[in-house]
């Protein structure tokens, strides 16, 4: 039997939103084994001058407890 976990965080990006989403499992990655999926929940851009300067994601990220 395997068990999941999912866990919710939020990562930005002043780049762009894959690389949010990157940087986001990446830095879970580093205290968490065995990710298996991330699921973007909402994602929003930050607009200053017109222009959007930086994006922000929401992750719920899957990983299997072992």
């Amino acid at each position: 039997m395997a068990v999941a976990k999912v866990i919710e965080v939020i990562s930005s990006s002043t780049e762009s939103i894959e690389h949010a989403i990157r940087d986001g499992v990446a830095k879970c990655g580093e205290t968490v084994a065995n990710i298996e999926s991330v699921w973007v929940k909402d994602t929003k851009g930050v607009v200053r001058d017109n222009k959007v300067v930086e994006w922000r994601v929401i992750l719920a990220v899957t990983f299997v407890v072992r």
